[in-house]
């Protein structure tokens, strides 16, 4: 990968939102702090399967595949469009991602019970809380829930971290770094 490029794609986002009136049609990128966090936790955790609901740019997913390269592992990203320059962002970066064209719940609700070490919501925060309990049931046990802007968007998010809260398996931290990242351990 090129030198700068993270940082390049990173401003190129946030210069595009600011011009963006549509917040749809933003990239709304993670920060770059909180990339980072997320890849560590990726690495610590040893996420070999990894995925990502809300792929925008690539700009978390080119982190979270740098990561899970790391440790041998493999990244899933889920959109519902292919965003302009995505593809020849994911090369830029010299990885390999399998990337699904799908509502995030749908996804989620066809992927086998125990199949995915990491979990990294960052899509539609109002439509988390109609995907349950597949987020958590598609979690291996010690895998890990990562849920971007629970600081930013609280009341749309608060509705799926009490679900999460009310689950006895599930050790929940957010982390105020960016716009807020809470991070789940599940159970054994």
């Amino acid at each position: 990968m090129e030198p700068g490029f993270l940082a390049d794609l990173y401003a190129d986002g946030v210069h595009h939102d600011a011009a963006q009136p549509d917040r749809l049609l933003r990239r709304r990128n993670l920060e770059p702090d909180t990339a980072a966090l997320l890849a560590q936790l990726v690495r610590i955790a040893g996420a070999r399967r990894v995925v990502e609901i809300g792929t925008s740019n690539g700009y978390s997913t080119i982190w979270l595949a740098l990561a899970a390269r790391d440790v041998g592992g493999r990244v899933v990203s889920v959109d519902t469009q292919e965003w302009p320059g995505l593809r020849t962002n994911l090369r830029r970066a010299g990885v390999s991602v399998e990337l699904r064209l799908l509502e995030g719940g749908s996804y989620l609700a066809a992927l086998p019970s125990g199949s995915v070490d990491l979990l990294f919501l960052d899509a539609e925060r109002t439509e988390y809380e109609g995907w349950w309990p597949h987020p958590l049931r598609v979690l291996r046990p010690g895998g890990v829930l990562a849920v971007d802007n629970v600081l930013s968007h609280p009341t749309e998010v608060a509705p799926f971290l009490a679900l999460i809260g009310s689950e006895s398996r599930c050790r929940s931290a957010t982390v105020p770094v960016g716009k807020g990242l809470s991070v789940t351990w599940l159970g054994h």
